[in-house]
């Protein structure tokens, strides 16, 4: 083990964040050059490009979870993590590779619709980055003490992680997508490959007793070959977690059907009841309280608390970075294609800039003083005002930037503080499935963005209803966050010490 690992240093944080980093590079390109590809290079229109977004959240909903799960019962490499980090940055460079050359997959097919080669790139690639960034932030929690240590990893991944993203939109801005995309393809491969070969990962995990032997006395007595491993993680336990998000689920599926299958069906009324269940099993999360509860069952409470609060912030997210070109084309309508692709880095290089800058500089210390929730809540607060803003001043490129700064408080907060405190909502040694099912409160929203946020963008002539959704949105998150209750702190060993003190009492 590192000596860096032993102390927990900054150093050691920064390391621990270059795998997510690479996964967070990866996004961003796509972010950056998807849509912009495949409206002036292939001619889709909004509601394709809507169709190609959805396999995201689709493969979200698969790679997480999955992985999640397999990764908290395997032992493969001496980790649990690292085998999925790399299998899925190699994979994810591959596919990013792809993007710029979809038309010579095409040929080389002899396929005559791109549509279908970009869903297929587009899924094989979000697939790559889902099987990595379970992984990814999982080995954070693992190797982490509850408490401020594992708050700062989490906002020290946000740090490292938004300083390469502000370089992509920079690198795209400047010298344009294409390079941008070729640049992608080499430093996710390396951030993905080499660095999970210097993290050590503990072989125990869970809260088996109050001291190493304990825990070791509990392991000895187990019959499963894999160390600290659990083994029940059954549909229905899946879906009573993911309660408050069944309306999304419902949604999405309807949604997937109905663009698939090409039927319209009339009215809005499903669309409708989607909407008053997930705002009913919500508010029902939202308002169950966890006092007299047993930790384990309130933890699970607070859990759900944390998917019904998060979950339409991301509704606001995702409908930016798919949409946002569709905003900036209808505000400055003289912009050439090439124009508008800049204008998009350079706002999203102003949002990337501050969510690199203030995680460890103001959201860490601020955590700590007023804690993780409240932190957050007033983050997306002011997320709000930036997006409500953008809908009265947003006509120039450098007023949106400077808006976009603001906005860019909120999505540091959103992509570093929810992880700190799920990771103390529930189990260590489930940290894989439960970071999975987190996600879902992530991809199940996005899919609202890929489909009834890109109808509602392409049928209403003012696309300045794009940047109204993203107000309301996460002004509602910003809402359920302060119903959520911060979780304690408590006192924990560095993991990794642990491990050893635990192979100690074995022998």
């Amino acid at each position: 083990m590192l000596d860096i690992q032993k102390r927990l240093s900054t150093s050691f944080y920064a390391l621990l964040a270059l795998p997510s980093t690479a996964m967070g590079f990866a996004l961003s390109v796509q972010i950056a050059a998807l849509s912009w590809l495949l409206t002036y290079q292939y001619g889709l229109e909004i509601t394709d490009i809507g169709l190609v977004w959805a396999t995201g959240p689709i493969a979200g909903i698969l790679g997480q979870v999955i992985i999640g799960i397999i990764s908290d019962n395997v032992w493969v490499w001496n980790g649990r993590r690292r085998v999925f980090i790399v299998i899925g940055g190699t994979l994810a460079s591959l596919m990013l590779l792809a993007l710029p050359n979809l038309g010579i997959i095409q040929a080389g097919m002899g396929l005559e619709a791109i549509l279908g080669i970009a869903i297929l790139i587009s899924m094989i690639l979000d697939l790559s980055i889902n099987v990595s960034f379970n992984p990814t932030r999982s080995i954070i929690a693992d190797v982490t003490p509850e408490g401020r240590e594992r708050t700062k990893g989490y906002t020290w991944m946000q740090t490292v992680s938004g300083t390469f993203g502000v370089l992509s939109y920079f690198i795209g801005a400047v010298f344009g997508n294409i390079a941008l995309i070729y640049f992608g393809v080499i430093l996710v491969f390396l951030f993905s490959v080499i660095p999970p070969f210097f993290v050590k990962e503990p072989k125990y995990l869970g809260r088996y007793g109050e001291d190493e032997k304990d825990i070791a006395k509990e392991i000895s007595e187990e019959e499963s070959s894999i160390p600290g491993s659990v083994n029940d993680a059954s549909i229905y336990q899946i879906l009573k977690s993911i309660r408050p998000l069944w309306g999304f689920l419902m949604y999405g599926i309807y949604a997937i059907v109905k663009r698939l299958s090409g039927l319209e069906f009339p009215g809005y009324y499903f669309e409708i009841f989607a909407l008053i269940v997930t705002i009913y099993l919500i508010g029902e999360a939202l308002f169950k309280s966890e006092e007299g509860k047993s930790r384990e069952e309130a933890g699970k409470i607070g859990f759900q608390k944390v998917l019904a609060a998060h979950s339409f912030s991301w509704i606001g997210v995702q409908s930016m970075f798919i949409y946002f070109f569709a905003f900036v084309d209808f505000r400055m309508p003289d912009m050439t294609s090439d124009g508008i692709g800049a204008v998009v880095n350079w706002s999203f290089f102003s949002l990337n800039l501050i969510a690199a800058i203030i995680p460890v500089l103001a959201l860490e210390p601020l955590a700590n003083r007023f804690g993780r929730v409240k932190t957050h809540a007033w983050a997306l607060v002011i997320m709000a005002f930036g997006y409500a803003t953008i809908v009265f001043l947003g006509d120039s490129p450098y007023v949106l930037y400077i808006l976009m700064m603001i906005v860019g408080i909120g999505w540091a907060s959103i992509i570093s503080l929810p992880f700190a405190i799920m990771s103390q909502k529930i189990a260590q040694n489930q940290m894989g499935l439960y970071m999975g099912l987190f996600n879902l409160s992530v991809v199940l929203p996005q899919l609202v963005s890929s489909f009834a946020v890109g109808d509602i963008v392409e049928a209403v002539d003012n696309k300045t209803v794009l940047m109204v959704i993203c107000s309301i949105t996460v002004a509602f998150s910003a809402i359920a966050w302060f119903l959520v209750k911060e979780p304690k702190d408590e006192m924990t060993e560095n993991p990794v010490l642990l491990d050893e003190k635990i192979d100690e009492e074995l022998e």
